[in-house]
């Protein structure tokens, strides 16, 4: 099951928007400018939705995202600086207590999880899951739908995020009742939120990120985001890199371009990491299409 391509390539202008409708008014009067970190599909909902509006704001980008994200971020008027991913967060909290900058959150964020929320209703209308897999990097959109499907009063319906970790494994694939989602957006692939899970607790990246998917690894799993994930979320799964290459692979010659990050929910259901799903109604969400040509060529050529 496809519902419409979104116009940023990734669902991420769903909580954007939301957050923008609840701007403060000095906000939206350009009075005070709007600042967000993002390793590319937000930082690029984030530029669209600002210009829109007629608003300027400032996007901090790892080192390791994309260049060609940043040409988009900087062609829609948005200043963007660069630095490593524990600076993020830092450089974040410097600008808004020097420059009274707002800060709008890429994922850790009330407005935006109501965003994303809406896909969760729209999966809903669409078929009467048994289980649901999603991507999951800050873990905005994990919570958004997870909590849609509770809040709908569904409790047996199984909810997986999927994040990555490093290393191989070969697995055969079986798409039998696999609805497929496409929402595109981006996520780099670090398991921030698996390690939450584990500690009982929000944790921090402790390494550099080295992974294919440049959008799924967060400086840290927000408090939000893992409060509710913990409460709604049945499990957090891992892909390698080398799964998630070859998910990219499998749903490009079903004629889907999907960035690695995007891959990752399919790569646990490819791999066969999801448990009891014979004869269920499965939903795995596609989240991310902003890939290149040339980067779609280099990732399916390695092995």
């Amino acid at each position: 099951m496809c519902i419409t391509v979104m116009n940023t390539g990734s669902f991420k202008i769903r909580g954007v928007v939301n957050q923008l409708e609840n701007l403060t008014d000095d906000a939206k009067e350009g009075k005070r400018r709007l600042v967000t970190m993002s390793a590319g599909n937000y930082g690029k909902a984030f530029a669209i939705g600002l210009h829109t509006i007629g608003l300027n704001g400032m996007v901090l980008m790892p080192l390791n995202a994309p260049k060609v994200r940043r040409t988009i971020i900087e062609s829609y008027g948005m200043t963007v600086e660069t630095m490593e991913t524990n600076e993020l967060q830092p450089c974040v909290d410097k600008y808004v207590k020097e420059d009274n900058m707002m800060y709008l959150h890429s994922y850790d964020d009330a407005n935006l999880i109501a965003g994303h929320a809406s896909l969760g209703y729209e999966i809903m209308e669409d078929c009467d899951p048994d289980v649901v897999v999603v991507c999951c990097g800050g873990g905005g959109v994990l919570a958004g739908v997870a909590c849609a499907i509770r809040m709908a009063g569904n409790t047996k319906c199984r909810i997986y995020g999927v994040e990555a970790t490093e290393g191989s494994n070969t697995f055969s694939f079986h798409h039998q009742n696999c609805f497929l989602i496409l929402n595109f957006f981006h996520v780099i692939l670090a398991p921030t939120m698996h390690q939450s899970f584990e500690t009982g607790r929000p944790s921090s990246l402790d390494k550099k990120p080295t992974t294919i998917a440049a959008g799924l690894a967060p400086p840290y799993a927000g408090q939000m985001t893992y409060d509710i994930c913990k409460e709604y979320v049945d499990e957090i799964l891992l892909v390698t890199d080398d799964e998630i290459r070859k998910a990219m692979k499998t749903l490009y010659h079903m004629g889907l371009v999907v960035e690695p990050s995007g891959c990752a929910a399919f790569a646990a259901y490819r791999c066969g990491k999801i448990p009891d799903i014979s004869d269920k109604c499965v939903v795995v969400v596609l989240t991310g299409g902003n890939v290149t040509p040339h980067e779609v060529d280099t990732l399916l050529s390695m092995h």
